[in-house]
C-alpha cells in the first residue's frame, strides 16, 4: 500500500507520467469490459446496443474528470454570485479558457476509451451490423454469394462467425478510424502545446520552477487547512466539556480567504506565483475573478489563468 500511495505521488507531481497513468489504467479497462461485459445481442438492437458501449463510457469518463478537477471547482464556486461580471467580454473569455483547460485534462481518459475502444473493433462491429441503411449493408456484402441474404442476416454476423469477410472489414473500418482518432489527439495536442509555449511570457527554467511551486503550495495548503481545522475543533470540544475558556487560535477571515480564492492573472511586473504568495507578500487584494460564495461590488478587468502552470497556456 505503501509503495502504490508513493507511485500516485510521483504520477500527481508529473503531468505527462500522470496523463499515461491515466490512459494505461483506461486501456485496461476497456480491455476488461469488452470482454466480459460486452456481448453483442445479434438483433435489432444491435446500433444502439455498440453505439452505447462506445460512447457512453467515454461520457462517463469525461463527467468523472469534472468531478474529480480540483480546479473545475475552484473555477465554479461563488460563479452565480458574480453572474454580472460575466457579461464583460474579458471576464467571459478568461471564464472560457480555464474551462477549456480544465477540459483539456479531462479528455485524456474518454479520448483514450474512444481510440482503444475502436482498435479493439468489437464495439463497432456490433453497431455497424446493425445499421438500417442499405447502401452501406450491401456494400458489406458485396463479395458474399448470396448478397441478398447476406445483407437481411447481417446482425447475425457477430455471433454466427461464419462470414469472416465482412467481419474483418468491419474490424479494419474500426481500426482505421482509431488510428486517425489517435493521430488527431496527438496533433491537436503539440499544436496546443507548441502555441502555448511560444506566447509564453516565461522562461522554460521558470515554468518549471512555478509548476513545483504550485504543486507544493496545493499540498501543503491541504496539510496546513487540515491541521488548522483539526486544532481549532480540538478546542471547541475542550472548550464545550471542560467548561473552560476558548484557547486563543487564529483563523483568517472572510476576507482573507476571498483575496487567496481569485483565479490568478500572472504579470511580468511581478514575481508573484500564485494569489497567496500576492497576498502574503502585499497583503492586499489584485486583479481577478472572485470564485467563493460571497457578494461582491469590485469590478475585475483583467483575465485571470488557471492551468497555465501545467500545460504552459497563457490567458488571452
Amino acid at each position: 500500500m505503501d509503495r502504490f500511495k508513493t507511485i500516485l505521488n510521483i504520477a500527481s507531481k508529473q503531468t505527462n507520467l500522470g496523463f499515461g497513468l491515466v490512459a494505461l489504467l483506461t486501456a485496461g479497462g476497456e480491455q476488461i469490459f469488452s470482454s466480459v461485459a460486452f456481448k453483442c445481442p445479434c438483433n435489432e438492437l444491435n446500433f444502439l446496443y455498440g453505439l452505447v458501449f462506445l460512447l457512453v463510457p467515454a461520457l462517463a469518463l469525461l463527467l468523472l474528470g469534472y468531478i474529480l478537477s480540483k480546479k473545475m471547482w475552484i473555477l465554479f464556486t461563488g460563479l452565480w454570485h458574480n453572474r454580472a461580471k460575466l457579461c464583460c467580454w474579458k471576464n467571459l473569455a478568461a471564464t472560457c479558457t480555464a474551462f477549456f483547460q480544465i477540459s483539456s485534462t479531462a479528455l485524456v481518459a474518454p479520448s483514450t476509451w474512444f481510440a482503444v475502444a475502436l482498435l479493439n473493433g468489437n464495439y463497432y462491429e456490433c453497431a455497424m451490423t446493425g445499421t438500417n441503411v442499405s447502401v452501406y449493408n450491401q456494400y458489406l456484402c458485396k463479395d458474399m454469394n448470396s448478397e441478398l441474404d447476406c445483407a437481411k442476416k447481417l446482425h447475425m454476423l457477430p455471433c454466427d462467425k461464419r462470414n469472416e469477410e465482412v467481419l474483418r472489414t468491419l474490424r479494419s473500418q474500426s481500426q482505421i478510424l482509431g488510428w486517425l482518432v489517435i493521430t488527431f489527439i496527438m496533433l491537436s495536442s503539440l499544436l496546443i502545446i507548441c502555441l502555448a509555449r511560444c506566447n509564453s511570457p516565461i522562461s522554460h527554467h521558470q515554468l518549471k520552477f512555478w509548476r513545483a511551486y504550485a504543486q507544493e503550495e496545493s499540498e501543503l495548503m491541504d496539510l496546513y487547512t487540515n491541521k488548522h481545522a483539526k486544532d481549532l475543533a480540538e478546542r471547541n470540544l475542550k472548550s464545550f466539556f471542560n467548561q473552560m475558556e476558548p484557547a486563543n487560535i487564529t483563523t483568517p477571515s472572510n476576507k482573507d480567504w476571498e483575496k487567496i480564492s481569485l483565479l490568478y492573472k500572472f504579470s511580468t511586473k511581478d514575481h508573484f506565483y500564485s494569489t497567496l504568495h500576492r497576498y502574503v507578500e502585499t497583503n492586499q487584494e489584485g486583479d481577478g475573478i472572485r470564485m467563493v460564495s460571497v457578494r461582491s461590488n469590485e469590478s475585475t478587468d483583467n483575465p485571470a489563468v488557471l492551468h497555465f502552470v501545467d500545460d504552459g497556456m497563457v490567458s488571452i
